[in-house]
């Protein structure tokens, strides 16, 4: 009886998630693994034989496309670029170069453990500064990370890691660190919050006032393999030239090839 009661208690809450809200990377009708908390990298990556295309829409007529396909179970390969004034009457500029991303998982998520994921990422945030040679947001280039799920009133992600961007011509480099978590709200409803420290950003003449970059979003999954996200950036003001919180766009399509 209380194995029936259980089967019955699951197949009632799997028929309440709609199904057009399953397939995306939020709420808990999502079965697409979530790549970035806000900006920073997580330990999900796109599976085996499966192709992510992303758009971001940032300020100044900001867009970055990108594309990343799943090469082995634990290796995923993508490439960005975009540019700034595409979208407007302003002129366009583009970025430098593309961006690349390369993602190994060497330890999957278990009962006890954390996912750890390594990689390098070279793309940054917002617009470039050929000036400096790097983004407003530098990117996060190399790093790891952990990500561990709880059953808490639907699903909680930890996420974990440092980086070490290759964005250092600005006379300020180093080692950093960040950390984010994600609650699912519902079927096909997630929110996110996440902290940059920062510390490869914060001197005299870099871009942080050295509080570091908080970041929230709330992302919902439109279903079929569609994600929209709507970003909330630099809560903090920690940008020396803020004009208050960065509103961004974010959409994620994943499919299988």
């Amino acid at each position: 009886m209380k194995r029936a009661a259980l089967a019955l208690l699951v197949a009632l809450q799997l028929s309440v998630v709609p199904a057009w809200s399953q397939g995306g990377s939020a709420g808990t009708g999502g079965h697409i693994e979530p790549r970035s908390i806000v900006d920073m990298p997580t330990a999900g990556m796109v599976e085996k034989g499966a192709l992510a295309i992303d758009a971001d829409f940032y300020e100044d007529g900001g867009m970055l496309l990108g594309a990343s396909v799943g090469v082995f179970d634990r290796l995923s390969l993508g490439i960005s670029y975009g540019g700034t004034g595409l979208i407007g009457s302003s002129p366009a500029v583009m970025n430098q170069v593309p961006g690349f991303d390369i993602r190994v998982r060497p330890l999957e998520e278990s009962f006890a453990l954390p996912a750890l994921l390594i990689g390098f990422d070279s793309q940054g945030k917002g617009f470039y500064d050929k000036a400096r040679s790097r983004y407003e947001i530098k990117s996060p280039g190399f790093f790891a990370v952990i990500s561990k799920n709880f059953l808490v009133l639907g699903y909680l992600t930890l996420h974990g890691g440092v980086n070490y961007s290759l964005e250092n011509a600005d006379g300020d480099g180093g080692m950093n660190f960040y950390f984010g978590a994600e609650k699912t709200l519902g079927p096909f409803l997630s929110v996110v919050a996440e902290y940059n420290a920062g510390l490869n950003d914060s001197n005299i003449g870099a871009a942080g006032k050295g509080r570091g970059f908080l970041n929230a979003a709330l992302n919902v999954a439109i279903g079929g393999g569609l994600t929209i996200g709507f970003d909330f950036k630099d809560l903090l003001e920690n940008e020396r030239n803020s004009a208050g919180v960065n509103r961004t766009v974010h959409i994620e399509y994943v499919r299988d090839l």
